[in-house]
């Protein structure tokens, strides 16, 4: 009889666990890496984390483009002195030497629940990303440029990153470092996502407190967020260096109700 009463509460109990959030491991390839970022503020525990087991949102209608393929209308940079330029229908991002990173930012500052896609491909490796619900705040350094942009980042890393590859990951910019690293057994396939030589596409999600990522299509990122960045602009990064030359095209937006 105490069997038959055991099955049924064990079945109910497990039921009431989310698969999202059963079962996650760091990946033994991450130790290294996961030594060094645990320490970092915004470091989430491995078995913790939850993952994105969503496909990519249909991309197909309902969508704003942010970019008029002809210039910067709408867009003005913030934060360092590389450059944005508009070339046959691009946005390209160049890292100047010695300038702090710098970000192409959306003036309208309030997008709130959306799903946001870009392309993006670099032409000179770099770093680069794509900045959400985003805010800016006088820089330490005085001057025009001396803005400091900070927020959720959808993060694109280079190529000489000693075997990463946290692209699609969501990096916290000037805000206390990684919101979610791609550094569990089962982010083995977004770490693979990133064409190293090509076009990638970038996708994101964010209702509410949710925010859920994708990179040509592969799930990447499921994080949950609080009111700290509810909302804010969309910003394209040149992250600062010794060289990187980063192309952005098909910037588009489709806004979800509240």
């Amino acid at each position: 009889m105490s069997i038959r009463l055991l099955i049924p509460v064990t079945l109910v109990c497990l039921a009431c666990v989310s698969d999202d959030a059963v079962g996650q491991e760091l990946d033994p390839q991450q130790q290294e890496w996961a030594k060094l970022y645990s320490k970092q503020p915004n470091a989430p525990k491995p078995e913790e984390m939850l993952l994105n087991t969503d496909g990519e949102p249909d991309l197909s209608e309902g969508f704003t483009p942010l970019f008029n393929g002809t210039d910067l209308t709408g867009w003005i940079a913030k934060g360092g002195t590389c450059t944005f330029e508009v070339k046959e229908g691009l946005i390209i991002g160049t890292c100047v030497p010695g300038s702090n990173s710098t970000y192409l930012c959306t003036e309208r500052s309030d997008y709130k629940n959306f799903i946001f896609t870009c392309d993006l491909k670099m032409e000179v490796d770099g770093n680069t990303g794509v900045q959400f619900r985003s805010k800016s705040k006088p820089g330490e350094t005085p001057g025009a440029t001396s803005e400091t942009v900070y927020g959720p980042q959808v993060e694109i890393e280079g190529q000489g990153k000693n075997g990463r590859h946290w692209s699609g990951g969501i990096y916290g910019q000037s805000c206390g470092g990684y919101f979610y690293p791609l550094w569990l057994k089962e982010h083995k396939k977004a770490r693979a996502a990133e064409d190293a030589t090509g076009w990638n596409r970038v996708t994101i999600s964010a209702q509410g407190d949710v925010v859920k990522t994708w990179l040509n299509g592969v799930p990447c990122a499921h994080w949950v967020g609080d009111e700290t960045y509810a909302d804010g602009f969309f910003a394209l990064q040149v992250h600062k260096g010794k060289a990187g030359t980063i192309l952005f095209r098909n910037i588009q937006v489709k806004e979800l109700a509240d």
